[in-house]
Protein backbone atom coordinates (compact mmCIF):
# COMPACT_ATOMS: atom_id res chain seq x y z
CA UNK A 1 0.00 0.00 0.00
CA UNK A 2 2.82 2.47 0.91
CA UNK A 3 4.60 1.66 -1.82
CA UNK A 4 1.90 2.33 -4.17
CA UNK A 5 1.16 5.78 -2.62
CA UNK A 6 4.42 7.15 -1.90
CA UNK A 7 4.89 7.70 -5.80
CA UNK A 8 1.54 9.44 -6.32
CA UNK A 9 2.10 11.68 -3.28
CA UNK A 10 5.38 12.91 -4.33
CA UNK A 11 4.15 13.57 -7.63
CA UNK A 12 1.78 15.59 -6.17
CA UNK A 13 3.94 17.31 -4.18
CA UNK A 14 6.17 18.63 -7.03
CA UNK A 15 3.45 19.47 -9.40
CA UNK A 16 2.36 21.55 -6.19
CA UNK A 17 5.37 23.58 -5.76
CA UNK A 18 5.31 24.23 -9.61
CA UNK A 19 2.36 26.68 -8.71
CA UNK A 20 2.42 30.39 -8.82
CA UNK A 21 1.18 32.28 -6.51
CA UNK A 22 1.65 36.14 -5.65
CA UNK A 23 0.73 38.18 -2.82
CA UNK A 24 -2.10 40.58 -4.17
CA UNK A 25 -4.45 38.28 -5.39
CA UNK A 26 -4.13 35.66 -1.54
CA UNK A 27 -4.61 39.12 -0.10
CA UNK A 28 -7.95 40.36 -2.27
CA UNK A 29 -9.04 36.74 -1.38
CA UNK A 30 -8.45 36.50 2.18
CA UNK A 31 -9.90 39.91 3.01
CA UNK A 32 -13.30 38.77 2.11
CA UNK A 33 -13.88 35.60 3.97
CA UNK A 34 -17.47 35.80 3.33
CA UNK A 35 -17.03 34.79 -0.03
CA UNK A 36 -14.22 32.27 -0.14
CA UNK A 37 -13.52 30.84 3.34
CA UNK A 38 -14.18 27.58 2.37
CA UNK A 39 -12.99 27.47 -0.95
CA UNK A 40 -9.23 28.93 0.74
CA UNK A 41 -9.58 26.32 3.20
CA UNK A 42 -9.42 23.69 0.72
CA UNK A 43 -8.09 25.19 -2.83
CA UNK A 44 -6.31 21.98 -3.97
CA UNK A 45 -9.56 20.11 -3.37
CA UNK A 46 -11.50 23.30 -5.69
CA UNK A 47 -8.61 23.04 -8.48
CA UNK A 48 -8.56 27.25 -8.26
CA UNK A 49 -6.11 28.68 -10.25
CA UNK A 50 -6.55 32.54 -11.45
CA UNK A 51 -4.63 34.57 -13.16
CA UNK A 52 -5.12 38.78 -12.98
CA UNK A 53 -3.74 41.45 -14.95
CA UNK A 54 -3.55 45.39 -14.35
CA UNK A 55 -3.75 47.48 -17.29
CA UNK A 56 -2.21 51.06 -17.53
CA UNK A 57 -1.91 53.29 -20.28
CA UNK A 58 0.77 56.10 -20.61
CA UNK A 59 -0.21 59.76 -22.22
CA UNK A 60 -0.39 58.36 -25.67
CA UNK A 61 -2.50 55.16 -24.45
CA UNK A 62 -0.15 52.50 -24.75
CA UNK A 63 -1.15 49.59 -22.36
CA UNK A 64 1.66 48.06 -19.94
CA UNK A 65 0.42 44.91 -18.35
CA UNK A 66 1.32 43.54 -14.63
CA UNK A 67 -0.15 39.82 -13.88
CA UNK A 68 -0.76 38.33 -10.63
CA UNK A 69 -1.07 34.08 -10.17
CA UNK A 70 -3.24 32.46 -8.01
CA UNK A 71 -2.15 28.74 -7.77
CA UNK A 72 -1.03 28.80 -11.47
CA UNK A 73 0.21 25.38 -12.68
CA UNK A 74 0.06 24.20 -16.28
CA UNK A 75 0.27 20.56 -14.96
CA UNK A 76 -2.81 20.43 -12.59
CA UNK A 77 -5.45 20.02 -15.25
CA UNK A 78 -8.80 21.25 -15.53
CA UNK A 79 -11.11 20.57 -18.39
CA UNK A 80 -11.08 23.65 -20.64
CA UNK A 81 -14.74 22.55 -22.03
CA UNK A 82 -15.85 25.33 -24.16
CA UNK A 83 -12.97 27.26 -23.93
CA UNK A 84 -11.51 25.86 -26.75
CA UNK A 85 -13.73 27.29 -29.03
CA UNK A 86 -11.99 30.34 -29.37
CA UNK A 87 -8.82 29.43 -30.79
CA UNK A 88 -10.91 27.17 -33.09
CA UNK A 89 -12.30 30.44 -34.32
CA UNK A 90 -9.29 32.44 -34.86
CA UNK A 91 -7.41 29.54 -36.16
CA UNK A 92 -11.06 29.33 -39.15
CA UNK A 93 -10.70 33.45 -39.78
CA UNK A 94 -6.70 32.89 -39.87
CA UNK A 95 -7.14 30.28 -42.68
CA UNK A 96 -9.65 31.63 -44.46
CA UNK A 97 -7.25 34.67 -44.77
CA UNK A 98 -4.57 32.22 -45.57
CA UNK A 99 -6.31 30.68 -48.50
CA UNK A 100 -6.83 34.02 -50.11
CA UNK A 101 -9.59 32.19 -53.13
CA UNK A 102 -11.37 34.62 -54.34
CA UNK A 103 -14.81 35.62 -53.36
CA UNK A 104 -14.00 33.30 -49.80
CA UNK A 105 -14.30 34.94 -47.02
CA UNK A 106 -15.93 34.36 -43.35
CA UNK A 107 -19.22 35.36 -44.79
CA UNK A 108 -19.26 32.69 -47.41
CA UNK A 109 -21.98 30.11 -47.35
CA UNK A 110 -19.64 26.71 -46.05
CA UNK A 111 -21.33 23.31 -46.33
CA UNK A 112 -20.62 20.42 -44.57
CA UNK A 113 -20.70 16.66 -46.22
CA UNK A 114 -20.34 13.78 -44.60
CA UNK A 115 -17.78 10.94 -46.04
CA UNK A 116 -16.99 8.76 -42.78
CA UNK A 117 -18.57 6.90 -39.97
CA UNK A 118 -19.93 8.94 -37.20
CA UNK A 119 -19.94 12.48 -39.46
CA UNK A 120 -22.90 14.45 -40.52
CA UNK A 121 -24.25 17.21 -42.81
CA UNK A 122 -25.00 20.35 -42.21
CA UNK A 123 -26.34 22.20 -45.63
CA UNK A 124 -28.42 24.85 -44.15
CA UNK A 125 -29.41 27.12 -41.15
CA UNK A 126 -32.80 28.51 -40.07
CA UNK A 127 -30.93 30.56 -37.32
CA UNK A 128 -28.93 32.81 -39.94
CA UNK A 129 -29.79 35.51 -41.72
CA UNK A 130 -28.86 33.99 -45.63
CA UNK A 131 -30.24 30.54 -43.98
CA UNK A 132 -27.09 28.84 -44.60
CA UNK A 133 -24.09 28.16 -42.24
CA UNK A 134 -21.10 30.23 -42.96
CA UNK A 135 -17.57 31.01 -40.78
CA UNK A 136 -18.91 33.99 -39.59
CA UNK A 137 -22.36 32.86 -38.56
CA UNK A 138 -20.41 30.07 -36.22
CA UNK A 139 -18.10 32.17 -34.84
CA UNK A 140 -21.33 34.24 -33.55
CA UNK A 141 -23.18 31.18 -32.41
CA UNK A 142 -19.87 30.47 -30.42
CA UNK A 143 -19.20 34.03 -28.72
CA UNK A 144 -22.94 34.82 -27.80
CA UNK A 145 -24.23 31.48 -26.39
CA UNK A 146 -21.30 28.91 -26.48
CA UNK A 147 -23.05 26.44 -29.38
CA UNK A 148 -20.99 23.16 -29.20
CA UNK A 149 -22.11 22.18 -32.86
CA UNK A 150 -20.83 25.44 -34.30
CA UNK A 151 -17.30 24.10 -32.70
CA UNK A 152 -17.63 21.42 -34.46
CA UNK A 153 -18.21 22.62 -37.73
CA UNK A 154 -14.40 24.66 -37.17
CA UNK A 155 -12.98 21.60 -36.09
CA UNK A 156 -13.86 20.13 -39.39
CA UNK A 157 -12.33 22.96 -41.46
CA UNK A 158 -9.77 23.43 -39.89
CA UNK A 159 -8.71 19.54 -39.61
CA UNK A 160 -7.63 17.57 -35.98
CA UNK A 161 -3.52 17.99 -37.31
CA UNK A 162 -3.49 21.64 -38.42
CA UNK A 163 -5.78 22.78 -36.05
CA UNK A 164 -3.57 20.92 -33.13
CA UNK A 165 0.20 21.65 -34.94
CA UNK A 166 -1.20 25.39 -36.10
CA UNK A 167 -1.40 26.56 -32.22
CA UNK A 168 1.61 24.43 -31.18
CA UNK A 169 3.28 26.55 -33.95
CA UNK A 170 1.89 30.02 -32.65
CA UNK A 171 3.75 28.67 -29.19
CA UNK A 172 0.55 27.68 -27.33
CA UNK A 173 2.30 24.60 -25.95
CA UNK A 174 -0.20 23.33 -23.84
CA UNK A 175 -2.72 23.15 -26.24
CA UNK A 176 -4.02 19.54 -26.73
CA UNK A 177 -7.41 18.93 -28.92
CA UNK A 178 -8.36 15.55 -30.33
CA UNK A 179 -11.80 15.87 -29.82
CA UNK A 180 -15.06 17.29 -31.39
CA UNK A 181 -17.99 18.55 -28.37
CA UNK A 182 -20.94 16.84 -27.00
CA UNK A 183 -20.27 14.01 -30.03
CA UNK A 184 -19.07 10.68 -27.75
CA UNK A 185 -17.95 9.57 -31.16
CA UNK A 186 -14.85 6.77 -30.59
CA UNK A 187 -11.59 8.76 -30.08
CA UNK A 188 -10.54 7.86 -33.53
CA UNK A 189 -13.25 8.85 -35.28
CA UNK A 190 -12.29 12.53 -34.39
CA UNK A 191 -9.37 12.05 -36.50
CA UNK A 192 -11.50 12.30 -39.62
CA UNK A 193 -12.94 15.51 -39.92
CA UNK A 194 -15.93 16.11 -42.64
CA UNK A 195 -15.48 17.20 -46.27
CA UNK A 196 -16.74 20.92 -47.27
CA UNK A 197 -17.58 23.29 -49.89
CA UNK A 198 -17.56 27.04 -50.18
CA UNK A 199 -20.49 28.38 -52.21
CA UNK A 200 -20.87 31.52 -54.32
CA UNK A 201 -24.36 32.52 -56.52
CA UNK A 202 -24.80 28.16 -56.63
CA UNK A 203 -20.97 27.70 -57.48
CA UNK A 204 -18.09 25.68 -55.63
CA UNK A 205 -15.74 28.74 -55.39
CA UNK A 206 -13.30 26.33 -52.89
CA UNK A 207 -13.66 22.74 -51.24
CA UNK A 208 -11.78 20.33 -49.35
CA UNK A 209 -12.08 16.54 -49.16
CA UNK A 210 -12.51 14.55 -45.82
CA UNK A 211 -9.14 14.89 -43.63
CA UNK A 212 -7.37 12.02 -41.24
CA UNK A 213 -5.05 13.38 -39.15
CA UNK A 214 -1.38 11.26 -38.71
CA UNK A 215 -0.50 12.54 -35.45
CA UNK A 216 -2.42 10.95 -31.81
CA UNK A 217 -3.34 13.63 -29.38
CA UNK A 218 -4.02 11.37 -26.62
CA UNK A 219 -2.10 12.91 -23.27
CA UNK A 220 1.06 10.67 -23.24
CA UNK A 221 0.09 9.86 -19.63
CA UNK A 222 -2.99 9.07 -17.62
CA UNK A 223 -4.62 12.14 -15.79
CA UNK A 224 -6.80 10.50 -13.29
CA UNK A 225 -9.53 12.40 -11.54
CA UNK A 226 -12.44 11.59 -8.80
CA UNK A 227 -13.33 8.28 -7.79
CA UNK A 228 -16.09 7.15 -10.18
CA UNK A 229 -17.50 7.94 -13.56
CA UNK A 230 -20.60 7.07 -15.24
CA UNK A 231 -20.34 5.70 -18.84
CA UNK A 232 -22.60 7.22 -21.60
CA UNK A 233 -24.85 4.23 -20.87
CA UNK A 234 -25.61 5.03 -17.74
CA UNK A 235 -23.48 2.81 -15.20
CA UNK A 236 -21.42 3.70 -13.04
CA UNK A 237 -17.89 2.14 -13.03
CA UNK A 238 -16.02 2.88 -8.95
CA UNK A 239 -12.74 4.16 -10.71
CA UNK A 240 -10.84 7.42 -11.47
CA UNK A 241 -12.13 8.81 -15.07
CA UNK A 242 -9.31 9.30 -17.23
CA UNK A 243 -9.17 12.67 -19.06
CA UNK A 244 -6.20 11.60 -21.19
CA UNK A 245 -8.34 11.69 -24.38
CA UNK A 246 -9.93 14.74 -23.71
CA UNK A 247 -8.93 18.78 -24.74
CA UNK A 248 -6.60 20.51 -22.54
CA UNK A 249 -5.56 24.38 -22.51
CA UNK A 250 -3.65 25.73 -19.48
CA UNK A 251 -5.15 29.28 -17.64
CA UNK A 252 -1.72 30.83 -18.63
CA UNK A 253 -2.02 29.74 -22.33
CA UNK A 254 -6.02 31.01 -22.28
CA UNK A 255 -4.70 34.40 -20.79
CA UNK A 256 -2.14 35.02 -23.45
CA UNK A 257 -4.43 34.33 -26.49
CA UNK A 258 -6.88 36.11 -25.15
CA UNK A 259 -4.50 39.22 -25.21
CA UNK A 260 -3.07 38.65 -28.37
CA UNK A 261 -6.30 38.81 -29.57
CA UNK A 262 -7.18 42.37 -27.50
CA UNK A 263 -3.72 43.87 -27.40
CA UNK A 264 -1.86 41.91 -30.78
CA UNK A 265 0.98 44.73 -30.74
CA UNK A 266 1.81 43.43 -27.23
CA UNK A 267 2.42 40.46 -27.39
CA UNK A 268 4.99 38.55 -29.71
CA UNK A 269 4.57 38.26 -33.38
CA UNK A 270 4.84 34.27 -32.72
CA UNK A 271 1.54 34.53 -30.35
CA UNK A 272 -0.61 36.59 -32.65
CA UNK A 273 -3.20 35.14 -35.48
CA UNK A 274 -3.30 36.32 -39.37
CA UNK A 275 -6.56 38.27 -38.78
CA UNK A 276 -7.82 41.52 -40.83
CA UNK A 277 -9.06 44.64 -38.89
CA UNK A 278 -12.60 44.13 -39.81
CA UNK A 279 -11.79 39.89 -38.02
CA UNK A 280 -10.86 42.26 -35.06
CA UNK A 281 -14.25 44.49 -35.03
CA UNK A 282 -16.27 41.45 -35.47
CA UNK A 283 -14.74 39.66 -32.97
CA UNK A 284 -14.71 42.08 -30.25
CA UNK A 285 -18.52 42.85 -31.29
CA UNK A 286 -19.70 38.86 -30.50
CA UNK A 287 -17.15 37.75 -27.48
CA UNK A 288 -19.13 41.06 -25.34
CA UNK A 289 -22.58 40.65 -27.26
CA UNK A 290 -25.53 39.48 -25.29
CA UNK A 291 -27.87 37.52 -26.52
CA UNK A 292 -30.40 39.73 -26.38
CA UNK A 293 -29.01 42.04 -28.22
CA UNK A 294 -28.81 39.50 -30.80
CA UNK A 295 -30.57 39.60 -34.43
CA UNK A 296 -29.64 36.14 -35.86
CA UNK A 297 -30.19 34.38 -33.94
CA UNK A 298 -33.20 35.33 -31.47
CA UNK A 299 -32.39 34.55 -27.86
CA UNK A 300 -35.13 34.88 -25.66
CA UNK A 301 -34.01 36.21 -22.94
CA UNK A 302 -35.52 34.32 -20.27
CA UNK A 303 -33.76 30.93 -21.53
CA UNK A 304 -30.49 33.30 -22.37
CA UNK A 305 -30.11 35.93 -20.08
CA UNK A 306 -27.22 38.18 -19.85
CA UNK A 307 -24.87 36.16 -17.23
CA UNK A 308 -25.50 32.99 -19.96
CA UNK A 309 -22.04 33.07 -20.85
CA UNK A 310 -20.33 35.76 -18.58
CA UNK A 311 -19.61 34.53 -15.64
CA UNK A 312 -17.54 37.17 -13.32
CA UNK A 313 -19.11 39.85 -11.65
CA UNK A 314 -22.41 38.64 -13.06
CA UNK A 315 -22.52 34.73 -12.96
CA UNK A 316 -23.94 33.67 -9.52
CA UNK A 317 -27.31 32.43 -9.15
CA UNK A 318 -30.36 33.81 -10.39
CA UNK A 319 -28.24 35.16 -12.77
CA UNK A 320 -31.61 37.27 -14.35
CA UNK A 321 -29.70 40.60 -13.21
CA UNK A 322 -28.95 42.90 -16.37
CA UNK A 323 -25.44 43.78 -17.22
CA UNK A 324 -25.49 48.00 -16.37
CA UNK A 325 -24.75 49.28 -20.32
CA UNK A 326 -21.44 50.46 -19.11
CA UNK A 327 -19.91 47.52 -18.60
CA UNK A 328 -18.94 44.99 -21.37
CA UNK A 329 -17.15 41.90 -21.13
CA UNK A 330 -15.06 40.02 -23.79
CA UNK A 331 -14.75 36.86 -22.69
CA UNK A 332 -14.89 32.47 -23.59
CA UNK A 333 -16.17 30.57 -20.68
CA UNK A 334 -16.51 26.60 -20.45
CA UNK A 335 -18.23 24.46 -17.94
CA UNK A 336 -18.29 21.02 -18.25
CA UNK A 337 -17.40 17.85 -15.86
CA UNK A 338 -17.83 20.24 -12.69
CA UNK A 339 -14.77 22.38 -14.28
CA UNK A 340 -15.93 26.45 -14.42
CA UNK A 341 -13.67 28.93 -16.62
CA UNK A 342 -13.92 32.21 -17.68
CA UNK A 343 -11.01 34.21 -19.49
CA UNK A 344 -12.35 38.09 -19.85
CA UNK A 345 -11.34 41.63 -20.29
CA UNK A 346 -13.51 43.62 -18.78
CA UNK A 347 -14.49 47.19 -19.54
CA UNK A 348 -16.29 49.91 -17.38
CA UNK A 349 -16.62 52.96 -19.78
CA UNK A 350 -17.86 55.25 -17.03
CA UNK A 351 -15.44 54.75 -14.66
CA UNK A 352 -12.56 54.06 -17.20
CA UNK A 353 -11.38 50.70 -15.69
CA UNK A 354 -10.35 47.89 -17.87
CA UNK A 355 -8.68 44.62 -16.82
CA UNK A 356 -8.05 40.63 -17.53
CA UNK A 357 -9.43 38.10 -15.52
CA UNK A 358 -9.24 34.09 -16.32
CA UNK A 359 -10.19 31.83 -13.66
CA UNK A 360 -11.11 27.97 -12.83
CA UNK A 361 -12.55 26.09 -10.40
CA UNK A 362 -13.78 22.50 -9.67
CA UNK A 363 -16.82 21.24 -7.85
CA UNK A 364 -17.80 17.63 -7.88
CA UNK A 365 -18.44 16.94 -3.76
CA UNK A 366 -19.23 13.72 -4.55
CA UNK A 367 -15.94 12.74 -6.85
CA UNK A 368 -18.44 10.91 -9.54
CA UNK A 369 -17.79 12.24 -13.67
CA UNK A 370 -20.74 12.02 -15.76
CA UNK A 371 -23.34 11.74 -13.31
CA UNK A 372 -24.66 15.59 -13.76
CA UNK A 373 -24.17 16.05 -10.49
CA UNK A 374 -22.10 19.30 -9.77
CA UNK A 375 -21.95 22.13 -7.15
CA UNK A 376 -21.95 25.11 -10.41
CA UNK A 377 -25.27 26.90 -8.56
CA UNK A 378 -23.77 26.51 -4.79
CA UNK A 379 -20.07 26.79 -4.98
CA UNK A 380 -19.07 27.34 -8.59
CA UNK A 381 -20.92 30.45 -10.18
CA UNK A 382 -21.03 32.65 -6.85
CA UNK A 383 -17.33 31.73 -6.33
CA UNK A 384 -16.95 33.17 -10.09
CA UNK A 385 -18.96 36.48 -9.47
CA UNK A 386 -17.21 37.24 -6.06
CA UNK A 387 -14.08 36.94 -7.89
CA UNK A 388 -14.64 39.27 -10.38
CA UNK A 389 -16.54 41.81 -8.23
CA UNK A 390 -13.50 41.61 -5.75
CA UNK A 391 -10.68 42.57 -8.70
CA UNK A 392 -13.39 45.23 -9.92
CA UNK A 393 -13.60 46.73 -6.78
CA UNK A 394 -9.77 46.51 -6.63
CA UNK A 395 -9.59 48.49 -9.87
CA UNK A 396 -12.13 50.91 -9.24
CA UNK A 397 -9.86 51.86 -6.15
CA UNK A 398 -6.50 51.71 -7.81
CA UNK A 399 -4.60 54.62 -9.00
CA UNK A 400 -3.92 55.58 -12.81
CA UNK A 401 -1.28 58.05 -14.02
CA UNK A 402 -3.69 58.33 -16.75
CA UNK A 403 -7.40 57.74 -17.84
CA UNK A 404 -7.48 55.07 -20.72
CA UNK A 405 -9.01 55.48 -24.24
CA UNK A 406 -11.75 52.55 -24.33
CA UNK A 407 -13.48 53.90 -27.56
CA UNK A 408 -11.64 50.99 -29.58
CA UNK A 409 -14.07 48.54 -27.57
CA UNK A 410 -17.43 50.83 -27.99
CA UNK A 411 -19.09 48.77 -30.45
CA UNK A 412 -22.87 48.71 -32.32
CA UNK A 413 -24.47 45.74 -31.15
CA UNK A 414 -27.01 43.55 -34.05
CA UNK A 415 -30.06 45.23 -32.41
CA UNK A 416 -29.03 48.54 -31.40
CA UNK A 417 -27.97 49.11 -35.07
CA UNK A 418 -31.85 48.11 -36.31
CA UNK A 419 -33.36 50.24 -34.12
Amino acid sequence: MYLLSLPLLLGTTLTLAQAKTDKLLTRLLEENPANFKTLLADPEKYRIQILYTQIDRDKNNKPSFKTYHYRVNAQEYFNPASTVKLPASLMALEKINTLKVPGLNKETTMLTDSAYQGQTKVLQDSTSATGFPSIAHYIKKILVTSDNDAYNRLYEFLGQEPLNEGLKAKGYKSIRLPIRLSRFLPIELDKYTNPVRFMQNGKVIYQQGMVKSSKDYKNPTPILLGKGNMTNDDKLVMEPRDFAFSNTFALEDQHLMLRALLFPESVPAQNRFNLTPDDYRFLYQYMSQLPRETAYPQYPEKEYPDAFVKYLLFGGPPRTERIPDHIRIFNKIGQSFGFLTDNAYVVDFKNNVEFLLTATVHVNEDGIYNDGKYEYDEIGFPFLRDLGQVVYDHELQRKRKHAPDLSRFRLVYDKTAQN
